[in-house]
């Protein structure tokens, strides 16, 4: 006959294989609910866009979540290249050299020059704004404005802001006598509006979300044409560019369909509530 004791072992290991068994199935529950991530980097002008498109479509896929990180135009197609983010954010067409990458156009915007609200000069010429940003004009009141210094604004290196804007003026960025140097739309604008005498060049959507919500800042006209978000659209605006998003090679999977949910009808309202033009896929 067996002791209850050689009873007693098994029965003790059986129960801590059950509850080791249970601690497995909480472990390998947990590690299902791990979410899907979509990382997208680049264009500090279409990373707001893209992330409000982002929260619109984590609503739609629970478990999803979309990291937006900005940096530029250029990270945006170094990341992608290097597969370091999914989705790259370029805020202007692809060069010939980036013609191995993959675009995907989900708005339009413009490019134009932004000064304080306070200043009285409403309009500068192609030619004036060229004299100021190389420093041939120095002063405010040599282009119709007060007796002030001109605070020169910059955009860094690798911002597609800077390409545009110098590509227009037939300008190389080392031609540019800067006092300031920035990187986001956000920062030009805040810089702007926080100087009297400054002057910039932004996106037209963010410069007319920033006048919308109170911002100290006036958009100038370029070659006579108004710098507005319907400019843009009906193409009588003279600096324009493709926001575009950007792949390695054809999407596939959630990269595929968080850009088909971002060029679709859907989220449209988002486009235009940031001042951008819709484009039709």
């Amino acid at each position: 006959m067996m002791k209850k004791s050689q009873f007693l072992v098994p029965l003790g290991i059986g129960l801590a294989s059950c509850v080791w068994l249970q601690g497995c199935s909480s472990v390998n529950n947990a590690a299902n609910k791990v979410q899907d991530k979509l990382v997208l980097t680049g264009s500090s002008t279409v990373a707001p866009l893209a992330a409000e498109i982002g929260k619109r479509f984590e609503s739609k896929h629970p478990g999803v979540r979309v990291d937006v990180q900005s940096g530029g135009s250029s990270r945006g197609i170094s990341d992608a290249r290097q597969g370091v983010a999914d989705i790259g954010m370029v805020s202007r067409a692809l060069k010939s050299e980036e013609q191995d990458l993959k675009a995907f156009s989900i708005a339009r915007d413009g490019v134009t020059v932004i000064l304080h609200k306070d200043n009285p000069v409403s309009s500068l010429t192609d030619s004036q704004i060229v004299n100021i940003y190389t420093g041939k004009v120095t002063n405010w009141k040599q282009v119709g404005g007060k007796d002030g210094v001109i605070t020169v604004v910059n955009k860094a290196e690798g911002r597609s802001t800077l390409e545009l804007f110098t590509h227009y003026f037939k300008l190389k960025n080392t031609d540019i006598k800067a006092q300031v140097v920035i990187g986001d739309n956000e920062q030009g604008i805040k810089t702007v509006a926080g100087n009297p005498n400054a002057i910039g060049y932004v996106s037209i959507g963010s410069a007319e979300n920033s006048v919308a919500n109170g911002g100290s800042i006036e958009l100038l006209p370029i070659a006579g044409v108004k710098a507005t978000t319907a400019n843009v659209q009906n193409s009588t605006f003279p600096i324009s560019r493709p926001l575009n998003l950007v792949t390695k090679t054809e999407p596939q999977g959630l990269a595929k369909e968080f850009i088909n949910f971002a060029q679709s009808q859907q989220v449209s309202d988002i486009v235009k509530k940031q001042n951008f033009v819709v484009v039709s896929k």
